[in-house]
């Protein structure tokens, strides 16, 4: 008789790469977009998520419309409190025991009175839906590429400055085939020397050589995506030897237009290499999947067994930011999702 699969909402599992505003869920974009009189585009009022690809400049650009209209419609702290506290819902629901949300508080700041009044609004939100939740949450603050490298260096100290409130990582997003990696080398210098992990998006929408970047020039300890350095054994080599983590995105990677199908993102070519990776679901409110559906696709499209979803969730735990209390108890419960007959 063939086996049930265990559920992968219940496999203990950290979550890395999930951006601020593309947590949010489709029902409150909509009541937020009535609540302040936002007329969306079309592609964010349907049953079904937007129709995506960013494989060119149009098609990012359109991606970047519709997540800026979703943002327009964070404009009081209650909006923040909010997202915050039911992004912290989903992962729970999914099986998450530690969540590290990205954000570029400088997007939020005209409308909440400031960057740092910003910052302040995101972190306290975090720390009460931590508490309310019991999920372990912390803070990624992402410089834009598209901005100036002033800007980035700005941010980092303001990371670093707020570090004892949650802050753990600092990173670089955005569209990566715009702007130098090194131009951004002091922003994480800064960050870094703050006691901060590098998290740099790389490796997405460019080749091998934008993850080489990360590594060379801003010395990365994770980066957001890294897929396509699967294009390249000697990088992939480098990156499992290092231990550098990988937070991959399965179905955002398919509705860029990254790769064509579930079945090309390179799971397999990671995983066989010895690179470590965080599954994650990047902007659920725009590809319409969450963090366990990520698991999912390495079940269904890359054969991934119980034992192989358990090793990838391990490696999400050690590759976060936890204090290494919580890292004994979320891959103590793995082992015991693993030990469990279906």
């Amino acid at each position: 008789m063939e086996r049930v699969p265990r559920d992968v909402r219940q496999l203990p599992k950290a979550h890395l790469h999930l951006h601020f505003t593309g947590s949010m869920r489709p029902t409150t974009l909509l009541e937020l977009a009535d609540k302040y009189g936002v007329r969306l585009p079309d592609a964010l009022t349907g049953a079904e998520p937007p129709k995506l690809r960013a494989t060119d400049e149009r098609g990012w650009f359109r991606f970047q419309r519709l997540y800026d209209a979703a943002r327009s419609c964070l404009r009081e702290p209650e909006d923040i409190q909010r997202l915050v506290r039911e992004a912290a819902e989903e992962d729970l629901a999914d099986g998450s025991g530690w969540l590290e949300i990205q954000v570029d508080p400088t997007s939020y700041a005209p409308r909440l009175g400031g960057l740092i009044p910003a910052l302040e609004v995101i972190l306290d939100a975090v720390e009460t839906a931590s508490r309310d939740t019991g999920l372990g949450m912390r803070v990624l603050v992402a410089a834009n590429r598209m901005k100036h490298p002033l800007d980035a260096r700005t941010l980092a100290r303001l990371a670093v400055r707020y570090a004892d409130r949650g802050i753990v990582g600092f990173g670089l997003s955005n569209d990566e085939r715009r702007g130098m990696a090194r131009d951004f080398d002091r922003a994480f210098a800064i960050a870094r020397e703050g006691g901060l992990l590098a998290a740099p998006h790389g490796g997405e929408l460019t080749g091998p050589a934008s993850v080489r970047d990360c590594l060379d020039d801003l010395e990365a300890t994770r980066i957001g995506h890294g897929v396509r350095a699967a294009e390249d054994p000697r990088l992939l080599k480098r990156l499992a030897d290092r231990g550098v983590t990988c937070e991959v995105c399965p179905a955002s990677n398919v509705a860029l237009g990254v790769y064509e199908k579930p079945e090309d993102v390179p799971l397999r070519t990671l995983f066989e290499a010895g690179v470590p990776m965080a599954l994650g679901a990047d902007d659920p409110l725009l590809f319409g999947s969450r963090l366990a559906a990520q698991y999912e696709i390495a079940r269904r499209h890359h054969d991934f067994d119980d034992a192989e979803l358990a090793e990838l969730a391990r490696q999400s735990v050690r590759g976060s930011a936890a204090p290494q209390d919580i890292k004994a108890k979320l891959l103590s419960r793995v082992d015991d999702w693993l030990a469990t007959t279906p």
